[in-house]
Formats: C-alpha cells, sequence, structure tokens
C-alpha cells in the first residue's frame, strides 16, 4: 500500500474528566459552533470540515446527549412523567411500558415523584419548566383548575394515564365496573357481608371501584354498612402493602366481622391476606379477598384480581404523546379499558398454574 493511501491518525490527547464539544472544537480545529452544528445535521458545514469534526469525536468516544443536542436545537426531546409511587408494581409496569414504546423514538424520559397530593403543583412546575421536556405525562393524578390553567399556559402535550380531564388525552381503566364485577363475584359466592379497603386520601380510581362497589350491594338489596369500608393514611394515597395490613387489622374488630373484602389495589390486598393469616385465619374459609391491578406476585399468591393492562398503557400513553407532538391539532382522545376478573384461590377458585397474561379487552376510544 503506497504512503499517501493511508489515512493519517490525529494525535489525540486523553481525558480523564470526560469529553466536552470544547475539547472536540480544539482538536478538530474548529469553533464550538461548527461542532454543534456538525451534531444537529446542519446544512451550512462543509463535508470535509464534518468528516473531520466527527473523526476527532470518535477516537475521543464521545457520544453527544439527547439533551445536550437538544439545546442546540431548542428542542428538548424529553418528556416528563409524574408518578405517585415509582416502587409500586403497578407504576413500575406503567413505566416499562412507556421505556418499551420510547426506545426508538429518539425522546428521554425524565421522572418525577409527587408521593402526596400537595407534591403535585411543586413537581408540575419542575416538569413544565421551559425547555426541561416537550410533553407531560400524570399517572393517577387528579388536576386542579390552578394545574390545568398552568399546563395550558405551558402548551405542551399532556397525556393523563388512570386519571381523566375532558381537555387532555386521557387512558383509564373503567373502574366503576371493575369494582362492581369484584363485588357481584363475592355476592355470588354467597358474601352478604363483604367489606371495601381503600385509600387515604382516596384518589378517583379508588372512588369509582368504591362506586361500582355499592352499586353491586345495592342492587344485591344488601345494606352497605360504613363500618366495612375502611383506609388507612399509613402513606400517601394508601396503595402500599403496610396500608392494606392496617386496614384488614381494623376490619377484623368489627363485630361480626365481614367474610370477603374487596381491595383497591393488589398491593393492598397482599397486606390484607397477611393479616388475615397473622389473626389464625384462613383464605378463602374464613375471609375471601379480591385485589384490582393483576400484578405480576398476584398469581403467586393465588390472589382473585381485577386485570388491567398496565404495561399496554404504558405504552399507549407515549403513543398518545407522540401523535400530539406531531399533531398538535388533532382532536383529544380519551381510551378506556375494560377489566377482566380473574377468580384464584382467595376467592374461592381453583389452583391453576398460570400462564400468559393477554391484554385486556378495548372497551372505548372516543
Amino acid at each position: 500500500m503506497k504512503e499517501s493511501a493511508i489515512r493519517p491518525s490525529l494525535a489525540i490527547p486523553t481525558y480523564p474528566l470526560g469529553v466536552t464539544i470544547y475539547d472536540i472544537a480544539e482538536q478538530a480545529h474548529v469553533s464550538i459552533a461548527t461542532v454543534s452544528r456538525v451534531f444537529n445535521d446542519h446544512p451550512r458545514v462543509s463535508d470535509d470540515t464534518r468528516a473531520r469534526v466527527m473523526d476527532v469525536a470518535e477516537q475521543l468516544g464521545y457520544q453527544p446527549h439527547v439533551s445536550a443536542q437538544s439545546l442546540a436545537r431548542r428542542n428538548s426531546h424529553l418528556v416528563s412523567a409524574i408518578i405517585p409511587v415509582m416502587t409500586n408494581d403497578f407504576y413500575m409496569g406503567l413505566m416499562r411500558g412507556m421505556q418499551d414504546a420510547l426506545a426508538q423514538s429518539g425522546y428521554d424520559l425524565l421522572v418525577y415523584a409527587a408521593r402526596r397530593p400537595e407534591e403535585v403543583s411543586p413537581q408540575l412546575a419542575r416538569a413544565t419548566q421551559k425547555g426541561r421536556s416537550e410533553g407531560l405525562l400524570l399517572a393517577s393524578t387528579p388536576l386542579t383548575k390552578g394545574q390545568v390553567k398552568q399546563l395550558k399556559r405551558r402548551k405542551q402535550s399532556v397525556v393523563l394515564v388512570d386519571a381523566f380531564h375532558p381537555d387532555f388525552d386521557s387512558i383509564t381503566v373503567d373502574n366503576v365496573k371493575g369494582g362492581y364485577m369484584a363485588a357481584r363475584h363475592l355476592i355470588d359466592q354467597g358474601h352478604e357481608r363483604i367489606a371495601y379497603i381503600t385509600a387515604a386520601p382516596e384518589p378517583p380510581p379508588a372512588k369509582q371501584r368504591r362506586e361500582g362497589y355499592e352499586k353491586a350491594l345495592a342492587e344485591a338489596n344488601l345494606d352497605g354498612d360504613p363500618t366495612l369500608v375502611v383506609s388507612s393514611d399509613k402513606r400517601a394515597l394508601g396503595f402500599v402493602e403496610e396500608a392494606g395490613y392496617e386496614a384488614m387489622c381494623t376490619l377484623l374488630k368489627r363485630t361480626p366481622r365481614p367474610t370477603a373484602v374487596f381491595v383497591a389495589s393488589d398491593v393492598q390486598a397482599l397486606g390484607a391476606m397477611r393479616a388475615v393469616r397473622e389473626a389464625g385465619l384462613a383464605i378463602p374459609g374464613d375471609i375471601a379477598v379480591v385485589g384490582f391491578d393483576d400484578i405480576q406476585v398476584s398469581a403467586y399468591v393465588g390472589l382473585s384480581t381485577l386485570r388491567q393492562p398496565v404495561y399496554e398503557m404504558g405504552k399507549l400513553a407515549i403513543e398518545k404523546f407522540l401523535m400530539r407532538v406531531q399533531h398538535p391539532e388533532h382532536p383529544v382522545s380519551h381510551t378506556v379499558f375494560s377489566p377482566q376478573l380473574i377468580v384464584r384461590v382467595s376467592s374461592g377458585g381453583e389452583p391453576t398454574r398460570e400462564g400468559s397474561l393477554g391484554p385486556n379487552a378495548l372497551q372505548s376510544d372516543s
């Protein structure tokens, strides 16, 4: 091979504290602005300059970060999500769906935790700060009038998951139907004294499940005993195992005690089941239990539940967000999934080996 055909290598120093565009500009003998234009595919860069900058960047091991690129484009390529409890299985499933849907989109997910209702507004302010993200996903978060005004003023793409507002795209499950199905199932099993464990403060999904539960009792001419509706403020929103345990301990002191309980979430139901067993009682012989969500562990403990397509809801939230970014004038859409009753041992079902979990039927999309 001739000497002239060999591409000379650049003498590149090492940068133990990380490579920046300043380092690339210095080694490529161009301005910082030129490096920025190269990384953002600006047309006003010659092929030779583009090749030289990319060559230096490769040899330095530099990878332009999404947020760094976005600053130059005045486009963040970030989507923010406000989640009540990030360690909760339901919200982890949502985020898995979101992340998988974002994988090929070029967007990054920025997650904020709002564990209490009073934390929502400060997190909204951070998430919608100018230039921080292009849109917002809110999970299980009822919006106040002031928060709605704040979001409309920012003019960002907004998608609600497990929550509803007529002015924003939303994805929900028919919680009233789910609560009705849970109570109706327990009534059909011969139970008359059926309790309900909810959360404190009670978020809209839990309120709606309670509405369905009360509707089923009324149809069966069963008097709703207000002492059988119990919530726990052990943690904000109550969707944790300890909250279910605490509420069940309260119900076990009622006279006569309930023979069945519908619980607003599977996580709480796990705590309720622990309380029943610690009291020396049998499930479902002494107390039948039905939860809501069908998180992964529910199949292993034999918990009857109302299944909602958590992963699919996360994916659909991103699809709605991307649609809203590309077509801001598109009419607002509201997708409602229908829950599916899964009967297991905890409410009298037969022990089964769980197979693959299929998606829920889509009830409506308007």
